[in-house]
């Protein structure tokens, strides 16, 4: 059976099928391989999507598109640029800064670079930074959104593996902290190298100016984190809050959607959020068959006799997750995989929020890495480039967040800090 779902399945993915379409067509063999009922199926996929937390994902999709036309999107970038728009390489520092302080609310990569790129892309190019670099910037500084809580992959990865998700959004701190820091250094250092960016202060507003002007925006972030952590509601009661600021700010306090905007997002949350619930529903089944064939517990007596110490597990982990995050969607790889490896990691000691933030942050990699990086398809729409013109800038910035992310393994205190101090861990 799980042969005949393996093969299944490769030869989708040489043919070009979806995902989804792919590994639901994997699961329907296995299935019939196995001469099981298909009403399975249709049992395992209701199941699968059939979870309270999992509610949190349209309703942060849903509020990061109202974020995205209700203006709130366009007033933090002012903020950030207050900041640190100041110095030379100022502005693709903004473009990271900006996309921190977004992926604070709205959980979701591909909205953040839709949302902040076709302000800063446009920008980046007319003071002279390449067209393909301010895309690759994009990109890269979008994955942040789902490393910094809220995050969709997050959520994921706590109901697959059963880790709390409270645990795992403030865990996310450190390491998005790190990487986004890390990405500003970058980009410093290349303006001053290529002597770019001399000018990227022209237009900035003081801090005090685009605080007062941003307010109501960066209050939002503080209400949301404030309320998951405070204990005030959950994550998923969070995602609901989320939408209903944001609708409150974009319609009443800036005034900038109007009934037919509320449509069209309405609309575009509705096709983002079935397309994910798709993906979810197929990689549970799919997850259901291998896991009753018993491949989990082979695969983790592999590992152990194979890898015999957590610093070669993780490292084995990391570059076999690295490759799968190249081809396979990143919610369908933790579903699938979560239940899989976690409790292997949890055999070798290593907690399973670490690991849990170990494995979003390399499969988040694959939303920049071709073939099948999400976040490059939009960062290109919205420069309007093809994605061979990218490849040459974007490989410093995965190396960049490749380092990030062997800090993040082999330093555990930088996920875990954050959550001891808050859960007395």
């Amino acid at each position: 059976m799980t042969a005949a779902m393996l093969t299944t399945m490769m030869v989708c993915f040489a043919l070009t099928v979806s995902v989804a379409v792919s590994i639901g067509l994997a699961a329907i063999f296995g299935i019939q391989a196995s001469n099981a009922h298909m009403l399975i199926s249709v049992k395992e996929m209701f199941n699968s999507i059939n979870r309270f937390p999992l509610a949190a994902i349209p309703f942060f999709i849903l509020a990061g598109n109202i974020m995205e036309s209700g203006g709130i999107s366009r007033r933090l970038v002012d903020f950030a640029k207050s900041i640190v728009g100041g110095v030379q390489g100022g502005l693709p520092m903004t473009c990271v800064l900006t996309c921190m302080i977004f992926a604070a609310v709205s959980g979701s990569s591909v909205a953040t670079t839709f949302a902040i790129g076709t302000i800063l892309i446009p920008a980046l190019v007319k003071h002279g930074y390449s067209t393909p670099w301010s895309a690759s910037l994009q990109a890269t500084s979008a994955e942040l959104g789902v490393i910094i809580p809220p995050s969709i992959p997050m959520i994921l990865f706590g109901v697959s593996a059963e880790v709390s998700i409270g645990e795992l959004f403030v865990a996310g701190i450190g390491p998005g902290l790190l990487i986004g820091f890390a990405l500003m250094a970058f980009v410093w250092v290349y303006a001053k190298v290529k002597g770019l960016g001399k000018n990227d202060g022209d237009g900035r507003l003081s801090l005090g100016a685009a605080t007062v002007k941003a307010g109501w925006a960066l209050l939002m972030p503080v209400i949301i984190l404030g309320g998951i952590y405070g204990g005030i509601f959950t994550p998923t009661e969070a995602s609901a809050v989320a939408v209903f600021y944001a609708l409150i700010i974009g319609t009443l306090v800036y005034r900038e959607i109007t009934l037919s905007d509320l449509v069209r997002i309405l609309r575009k949350s509705v096709v983002s959020s079935a397309v994910i619930m798709f993906i979810i529903a197929n990689a549970g089944l799919f997850a259901f068959l291998i896991t009753r064939a018993g491949v989990p517990e082979a695969i983790g007596i592999w590992l152990q006799d194979v890898l015999k110490s957590p610093v070669y597990f993780l490292l084995g982990v990391n570059l076999a997750l690295f490759l799968i995050g190249m081809f396979i969607e990143t919610g369908a790889a933790i579903i699938v995989l979560a239940p899989i490896l976690t409790p292997v990691a949890m055999h070798f000691g290593i907690d399973p929020v670490h690991f849990g933030l170990v494995m979003v942050v390399n499969l988040a990699m694959g939303m920049i890495t071709p073939p099948f990086g999400v976040n490059l398809f939009a960062a290109c729409t919205v420069a309007r480039i093809s994605l061979d013109r990218m490849i040459k800038d974007l490989i410093p910035f995965v190396l960049v967040v490749l380092g990030c992310l062997m800090i993040i393994s082999y330093v555990p205190g930088l996920s875990l800090f954050f959550r001891d101090l808050v859960y007395g861990n």
